[in-house]
């Protein structure tokens, strides 16, 4: 059990109006009373203090003190919120104050990480916390609060609780098989729960994954041959000159990359060297890179000139990308309109590529936008879920006793629970007594 207290500054460590130092822990409304030199032990929860922070009697800034009881706070211990104002000097005096009255430097996360601990949120919800600090776009921030609002949490537990009364039901057909009150479960039974079971675990894993796409952006490469337009589309979609644009062919000799937000989608956007023939040894070491990083991308924008004939150049660049996610544009659309997806970098003409790229996605987006899975760790414990319930309906078909299937069922079990943070095995025992009585 955790009963030293801690304290940190809470807002960013820079100029500012005001700054926050958070306490959290048995002692922290004590330090806090000390710290203003006015005695809080008696101070309700939710209130708020004026006082000013001393040092030996003198005076160092007027402090507001707002003081949140155990267990409703944070952290689920008693916290103290002391408002000061901002700047980096009289933030860390104040909390070297703080800490001077006997409360100990918080490790990073600490506060949080009491937080789970305390049971006042699950593993997912305090990755929720980081999302949410971390998000750099409404997409992102929307799936950090729906994660703070205990979505994995709701998502999960029906799934959680039909494994449950299977693993429930078995263990005390095979443990206790004069428990009358309990219905014997046949191996005919339990492998078509198993199969929907594996159907709903199955969908969500695919929309968490969709979701991951979009959150964390499409890595995208402008792939073309020299001089079709590639730069001028990086720096259109930019809405800067990040990439070199002029007449001669071959200018772009090495990767550049950039990042956009277009209609909901992040595109992680790099540029590459024109590909085609050539006994150039730099452009040859270019375009060997360009390769790569169409191999590794998640979506390839084949740029064609649309003013002139396909070249053999543009023939082998479709003919290589074939089998990659990927949208064909015919760049120079102000000369000369060709193609279904027809756009001018030069003038900033790009909304059929915006449009074809937010229909490509469309799924992705709405998947994002729903309650789900919102990490890979968090999908990786899924999958594991997954492949244990895959094992124990593979189990089932070839007539395995049920008692050795319940090990792949409690394995299933297991890692659901780790995504959330649940305890394990004694948890599922516990989960067992507590239902059938089984002490009568």
């Amino acid at each position: 059990m955790v009963t030293d207290t801690i304290a940190a500054i809470a807002t960013a460590s820079t100029m500012s109006a005001v700054s926050m130092i958070r306490i959290s822990g048995e002692d922290a409304i004590e330090i806090a009373g000390k710290l203003i030199e006015e005695d809080l032990q008696k101070a309700k929860g939710y209130t708020i203090h004026y006082g000013t922070a001393k040092e030996n009697g003198a005076p160092v800034d007027e402090v507001l003190v707002s003081v949140f009881r155990a267990p409703k706070s944070y952290t689920g211990e008693n916290v103290v919120e002391v408002s000061c104002h901002g700047g980096v000097y009289i933030t860390r005096r104040i909390l070297s104050l703080i800490l001077g009255l006997g409360a100990r430097m918080a490790r990073r996360g600490e506060f949080t990480e009491r937080a789970f601990l305390n049971g006042k949120m699950d593993l997912a919800q305090a990755e929720g916390v980081d999302d949410l600090i971390r998000a750099k776009d409404a997409v992102n921030a929307k799936s950090a609060v729906h994660s703070l609002k205990g979505s994995v949490a709701k998502l999960l537990d029906p799934l959680e609780e039909d494994l449950t009364q299977i693993i429930s039901n078995i263990e005390v057909n095979i443990d206790y098989p004069e428990y009358d009150d309990v219905h014997v479960l046949s191996e005919e039974e339990v492998l078509p729960k198993s199969e929907a079971w594996l159907e709903q675990i199955h969908a969500i894993i695919e929309t968490a994954q969709q979701a991951v796409t979009i959150r964390e952006g499409i890595d995208t490469v402008i792939l073309g041959r020299p001089n079709v337009g590639k730069s001028s589309l990086l720096n259109a979609l930019l809405e800067e000159d990040k990439a070199i644009v002029t007449d001669i062919a071959g200018t772009t000799r090495d990767l550049v990359e950039g990042t956009v937000r277009i209609g909901g989608i992040t595109l992680n956007l790099i540029d590459t060297a024109g590909v085609h023939a050539t006994q150039d040894t730099i452009e040859k070491m270019g375009i060997d890179r360009s390769l790569q990083a169409m191999e590794k991308a998640q979506l390839v924008i084949v740029v064609l000139d649309g003013s002139e004939e396909m070249t053999e150049d543009d023939q082998k660049l479709l003919k290589l990308t074939e089998n990659k996610e990927r949208i064909v544009v015919y760049n120079k659309a102000d000369q000369k309109k060709t193609g279904d997806v027809s756009i001018s970098a030069k003038n900033h003409q790009l909304d059929e590529l915006i449009a074809a790229i937010q229909q490509k996605y469309e799924k992705e987006i709405q998947a994002a936008d729903t309650d789900t899975l919102n990490n890979e760790r968090q999908i990786g414990l899924a999958l594991q879920a997954e492949q244990a319930m895959k094992d124990a309906v593979q189990s089932l078909k070839q007539g395995v006793e049920l008692d050795l299937v319940t090990i792949d069922l409690e394995n299933a079990w297991y890692a659901l629970r780790e995504i959330t943070g649940k305890s394990g095995k004694e948890d599922l025992l516990d989960e067992i007594f507590s239902r059938f009585c089984l002490g009568k």
